[in-house]
């Protein structure tokens, strides 16, 4: 569609820890280690868990435990501008609609100049008419995935652990 080729791809899940949720814990250790072995360079961090209120239909509080990831979008961050400096991409294409990242484009396009050369920075994200976030990553070029796509690349393997 773009005339783009994957070289590489990476992949920074947040997973819940094995004292806190051993079910999902496994699925993603094993989950995790498959994609490994199929060349993907994986980055995961424990999720931490904290304690949120949110407000119900009747208006009444309840507070229940809500998965965080901590420091993934700085990893990200790290390997984006990493590869760009080394040279390693010409087209970094993230999967996210993290606006903390928009400082990454600026960087990417710092590089591009010093190394003369053309460097793009797109983010891809799910959307449909009823997506609350219809934007991608500032400054960089936005990618909507529709339903027909996002469904065609999800992973239907079961690495529920026996």
């Amino acid at each position: 569609m773009y005339g783009w080729r994957l070289d590489k791809i990476f992949f920074y899940p947040g997973i819940p820890s094995p004292q806190d949720d051993p079910f999902w814990s496994g699925f993603w250790a094993k989950k995790l280690a498959i994609m490994g072995t199929r060349g993907v360079e994986v980055f995961s961090r424990e999720l931490r868990y904290r304690n949120r209120s949110i407000r119900l239909e009747d208006g009444s509080e309840k507070t229940i435990l809500v998965g965080q990831e901590k420091g993934i979008d700085i990893r990200l961050a790290l390997d984006v501008i990493r590869c760009g400096r080394d040279e390693l991409f010409d087209v970094a294409l993230i999967f996210s609609q993290d606006q903390d990242l928009s400082e990454v484009a600026v960087e990417i396009r710092r590089i591009a100049a010093r190394q003369k050369r053309w460097i793009k920075i797109a983010s891809a994200f799910p959307f449909s008419p009823a997506s609350v976030n219809k934007r991608g990553i500032n400054r960089t070029d936005w990618i909507k995935i529709d339903k027909d796509l996002y469904d065609s690349c999800v992973d239907t393997a079961d690495y529920r652990p026996e």
